[in-house]
């Protein structure tokens, strides 16, 4: 019995950019949700533009 070895989620290039794809997305929303936050907080989006 000769097992090949499989590329593991590390190993593989499809999974690898995957993997960096999600991660941007994830940095991408947590930076638009603090400036939404720093927005409130100032005074610049006000309780009227929020429905």
């Amino acid at each position: 019995m000769s097992e090949s070895p499989t590329p593991s989620a590390e190993t593989s290039p499809e999974v690898a950019q995957a993997t960096r794809l999600a991660f941007s997305e994830d940095w991408a929303a947590t930076v638009v949700g603090l400036v939404l936050l720093v927005l409130v907080l100032t005074g610049v989006v006000t309780q009227g533009l929020v429905p």
